[in-house]
């Protein structure tokens, strides 16, 4: 039996734009943890977080800078999920919801343009939420 979900996904169109941010010359954006970008998450497999638009972005919030190109984001839905696993903000008067358990390594290579910048109390709480959650 096919699953239908998985030949819905556009595979293809996310490679193409995979390869061109690939392509890119070193990214250097200057780039902090409690910041909030858009950035080009592609078509995942099963369940993890898919981008979408032409560039397959979402908003992300950045949890840990390792150097200038690799870091740890948190991907953000305005949907609400189970809330062992999703964390609820407001970012510029927007409820958002930060989804603890998509936790990834990303390239600053998919970064597209910063949104902002969460409180210092916002993400504290979510750094506390993540170490429980991890526990």
């Amino acid at each position: 039996m096919e699953n239908k979900e998985v030949y819905s996904k556009n595979f293809d169109e996310w490679n193409g734009v995979k390869k061109v941010l690939e392509k890119d010359i070193e990214n250097f954006l200057q780039i902090n943890e409690r910041e909030l970008w858009w950035c080009s998450l592609g078509i995942n497999l099963g369940d993890e977080e898919d981008g979408k638009n032409d560039n397959f972005e979402r908003p992300v919030l950045i949890i840990k800078k390792f150097n200038n190109r690799i870091i740890w984001v948190l991907p953000l839905s305005t949907q609400p999920g189970n809330l062992k696993y999703y964390f609820s903000i407001n970012f510029k008067n927007i409820k958002s919801y930060v989804i603890l358990s998509q936790l990834r390594l990303v390239s600053v290579k998919r970064l597209k343009r910063m949104l902002g910048k969460l409180s210092p109390k916002q993400f504290g709480e979510i750094k506390k939420k993540i170490i429980t959650f991890l526990n």
